[in-house]
């Protein structure tokens, strides 16, 4: 007779058995090496086919492009450099822009978005574009000021994504750092819960089509999933995200909750000397990178954004220089083979570039729990 692997015996109660099953039996030091199978097979299945126009659906139902561009520059950077790295990236095929308010750069971001659409490059609902809340306007009253602030600055109609920027709220004011007398930093005491139901009546307004948080740590996305009342999850969670901290266990609670994980600093950092510690390791020089990049014939910063993007995450590129903006969305070509998967798991150290440690004593600031 002829067996495949749909052939079944009858047995004598009339009812039908396949011929092949799979056993689930195994010894202490075997499980580890079925779940490290089956986190390759997931990988697998989440990478296929990604191209620079692929996206991922949010819990929403809206849909957010798998590769964005950050437009994050330390002070000294003309602003007006932000504008032209805008346009660039728009015209070699990002569809996803990532800024905030705090970046002060809002004016020329929106003013590139708006001449690619004027120069006939884009339809503005080909762009995706994340705006966030600084925490200055994390009081509830003031989450919709913050938000018409943004879009004042940008001359856009609406925002795709919305987040709060960190869970972390400031005394409300035009300083974005306030700091007393002795310099440290006043911080306002507000409910996580009653800003995320202000961002809700923001997405009901139809000011935002989508809303959701950054650098919020497990038990702050729980706070806010738990809320009696909940009307819309968060669709996404931004976090700092590279080879060095690879959030694995951040990364499976989002995925559990079908919430997106969007990866900041995927490429390491911009070394900004007011927020990094300039000891830090050069992520994009370490060897394994270096060296799984020879084997694809790409670079370092190429492996790093693949690497994460083969396992469902969004990924945020950041250069304000037309080559290398061109060069970071060239990771569509190749595919990370399991082991060189594995070989970059293996990298990470828990290494955040930006700590925020001058924040540490407030009572939410996120990096105090483990994830």
């Amino acid at each position: 007779m002829e067996l495949n692997k749909d052939s079944f015996f009858t047995m004598n109660d009339g009812n039908r058995i396949p011929v092949l099953g799979f056993g689930t039996y195994a010894p202490e030091g075997e499980a580890e090496s079925l779940r490290t199978l089956s986190r390759r097979e997931q990988r697998t299945e989440e990478a296929m086919e990604l191209n620079k126009d692929s996206f991922f659906t949010m819990n929403d139902g809206n849909r957010i492009p798998v590769l964005g561009f950050g437009t994050y520059a330390p002070e000294g950077v003309p602003k007006s450099q932000a504008k032209e790295g805008v346009k660039v990236a728009i015209e070699v095929g990002y569809r996803h822009i990532d800024a905030a308010f705090m970046y002060k750069n809002e004016v020329e971001v929106g003013e590139a978005i708006r001449e690619k659409i004027a120069d006939g490059t884009v339809k503005r609902q080909e762009i995706f574009y994340t705006g966030k809340l600084w925490s200055t306007f994390l009081s509830p009253e003031l989450v919709r000021t913050g938000l018409e602030k943004s879009l004042k600055a940008l001359q856009l109609d609406y925002m795709d994504l919305f987040i709060i920027h960190w869970p972390v709220s400031l005394k409300p004011g035009d300083n974005l750092l306030p700091v007393d007398e002795n310099g440290k930093v006043i911080y306002h005491s507000v409910d996580l819960r009653a800003t995320w139901e202000a961002m809700e009546a923001c997405k009901d307004a139809g000011l935002v089509k989508s809303i959701g948080v950054s650098n919020f740590n497990r038990r702050q996305l729980e706070l806010i999933l738990n809320k009696p009342g909940l009307k819309y999850k968060p669709v996404c969670n931004q976090v700092e995200c590279h080879a060095y901290l690879n959030q694995q266990k951040l990364r499976e609670f989002c995925k559990s909750k079908n919430i997106v994980l969007v990866a900041y600093s995927v490429l390491g950092s911009s070394r900004d000397k007011n927020w990094i510690d300039q000891r830090s390791p050069v992520l994009l020089d370490d060897p394994v990178l270096l060296k799984i990049g020879q084997k694809y014939k790409k670079s370092s910063a190429q492996v790093a954004m693949r690497y994460f993007l083969q396992q469902g995450v969004v990924v945020l590129a950041k250069s304000f220089t037309p080559e290398r903006i061109k060069h970071n969305i060239e990771v569509f070509d190749f595919h990370l083979a399991p082991e060189d998967m594995e070989a970059i798991d293996a990298l990470n150290k828990d290494m955040r570039y930006l700590d925020m440690k001058g924040m540490s004593d407030y009572p939410e600031f996120p990096f105090n729990d483990e994830y």
